[in-house]
């Protein structure tokens, strides 16, 4: 399989005559020996604010772009348990994500959506159990069987700790969730991405690319161990377990750091838990371009800050790509905006040659050097992890979010005393040019509530109230929370009603000092 150059001549697939090739172990080149000459990457698009309606009509405006995957934005009170109807919620109705208290919301989200055939990412965390089974049984309305579903459920609840705080419930109850979830699709969804372990969320608050990489791989240590001891099969959950990155504009070390990245891992399933199947040894990642470096100064010159991250992540290998919009550092995307970030995607795959060959800078000396320093750095910090009692009782301690913070108050000082350049905020800065960004409409929240006071005026109360008594009791046990929260949500207990029972049971949780 070659492609031809505008010269003519072809294209080779490995331009590398010598050594480790694509799609062998540890995978530094790559998991597969084609990559995307074989299949592209896939082209995701994050996306959800305000109703239910209006993100469903960005959906299929995204859909019918060309969009191979849908990535669903959860306002913050649904990523926090929270109805919208809640004291919590208030000013924060469909703000940074769409709003979903209801199994009604999710049907409107997804409404006309063919669900067994386009990949679903849903960035959801505390709550992923409610949501997951909200979307397994709106597509069982649709009459699609839970075996043809396929996509991902972010379900990474230690960096929450680490980095992004949207967290409800203490470590341990939380780890026993994640497990359950694993259980439950091991035999209901046997195509889903049970968890995406995230490293983006812990560089956007200031992790640098060892950071990145060391704390999330330490992290899905932590899951796999979890599985281990609950009795599950750690190969079979390996293999759906996904990875979620920045990429950075800085393009070499982001090669590199991808590189890298697979090595680790692949050298951890390998070495560490003695499995030797391919699948469970492939680093599969999702990769979003870095949201903490588009400015609202000259916003446009983020069109070329997320081009070049895009390029990062497609030399690097990666397997799925969310392309920022350029307007985010000022508000939610605008349509406009959102299409030229799709765009951005669909120019490099079809009219660029950085596709046509596999791991194009294999050989460089500056990526090859950088990617051995990078694995040597994370293995290092990846066993001060283990140091501590793993990344559990790291969380638990301030570790990793306190090594983050150091990080990002240097970058901060970097860029104050300009070591740092950022083009148009601390050098080469231009009169600002008024723009006007998408805005969500503040009837949301009034929408969102009217909705509320209808669905618990017209369904049976005491038959949600024995079942969120249920939920309560089954997690003051022991056995898998799945089939009770699924109950729950047929008799049309909302997402915060559910979450408050397991606070019941298991408290909330309070995050210590850092370091």
């Amino acid at each position: 399989m070659s492609a031809k150059s505008e010269s003519g001549f072809p294209i080779k697939p490995d331009y590398l005559e010598d050594g480790e090739k694509p799609g062998e172990f540890p995978f530094t080149r790559g998991i597969y020996s084609e990559m995307y000459l074989r299949k592209p990457w896939t082209m995701r698009q994050y996306a959800g604010f305000g109703s239910a309606k209006e993100s469903n009509d960005r959906y299929h405006q995204l859909v019918k772009a060309g969009t191979g995957g849908l990535s669903v934005a959860f306002d913050l009170p649904t990523q926090m348990g929270f109805d919208s109807d809640a004291p919590q919620s208030l000013g924060e109705v469909g703000r940074v994500g769409v709003a979903i208290d209801s199994l009604e919301d999710m049907r409107e989200l997804f409404r006309g959506i063919p669900l067994d055939r386009v990949s679903t990412s849903m960035t959801i965390n505390a709550p992923a159990a409610i949501l997951l089974l909200m979307y397994q049984i709106v597509a069982a309305e649709q009459g699609i069987s839970s075996d043809q579903l396929n996509g991902t459920i972010q379900n990474d609840i230690l960096k929450e700790y680490i980095s992004r705080g949207t967290y409800i419930f203490p470590p341990k109850p939380s780890m026993r969730l994640i497990c359950d979830i694993f259980e439950y699709c091991s035999n209901e969804l046997p195509k889903w991405n049970t968890i995406s372990v995230s490293g983006y969320h812990m560089a956007e608050a200031g992790a640098n690319p060892v950071q990145e990489i060391a704390f999330t791989l330490s992290n899905a240590i932590a899951y796999l161990d979890a599985a281990r001891d609950r009795g599950l099969n750690v190969e079979q959950v390996a293999a759906r377990m996904s990875f979620f990155f920045v990429s950075r504009t800085t393009v070499l070390e982001e090669v590199a750091k991808f590189r890298a990245a697979r090595q680790v891992w692949a050298k951890i399933i390998k070495g560490r838990y003695g499995i030797t199947s391919e699948r469970a040894m492939h680093l599969r990642f999702h990769t979003q371009t870095a949201g903490v470096q588009l400015t609202a100064a000259q916003p446009e010159l983020n069109l070329v800050r997320v081009t070049l991250q895009a390029i990062a992540a497609v030399l690097g290998g990666t397997q799925s790509l969310h392309t920022n919009s350029f307007d985010e550092a000022l508000g939610l995307p605008t349509e406009k905006a959102a299409l030229l970030a799709l765009r951005t995607q669909q120019v490099i795959s079809h009219e660029s040659d950085l596709a046509r060959t596999v791991d194009a800078l294999a050989g460089s000396a500056a990526v090859e050097a950088m990617t051995q320093e990078l694995v040597t750095d994370i293995e290092a910090l990846i066993a001060k992890v283990d140091g501590l009692g793993g990344a559990v009782a790291g969380v638990e301690a301030g570790f990793q979010k306190g090594e983050i913070e150091k990080n990002a108050y240097r970058i901060a000082q970097e860029i104050e005393g300009k070591e740092r350049i950022i083009v148009g905020v601390n050098e080469f800065v231009t009169s600002p040019e008024p723009y006007q960004p998408l805005r969500v409409d503040d009837g949301v929240s009034t929408e969102q509530l009217a909705k509320l006071t209808a669905l618990r005026a017209g369904r049976d109360s005491q038959a949600v109230s024995k079942s969120l008594a249920e939920i309560t009791a089954a997690a003051n046990g022991s056995e898998n929370l799945m089939p009770v929260i699924k109950e729950a949500l047929l008799l049309n207990a909302t997402v915060g009603e559910i979450s408050n029972a397991l606070r019941s049971a298991w408290g909330a949780y309070r995050a210590p000092e850092s370091w």
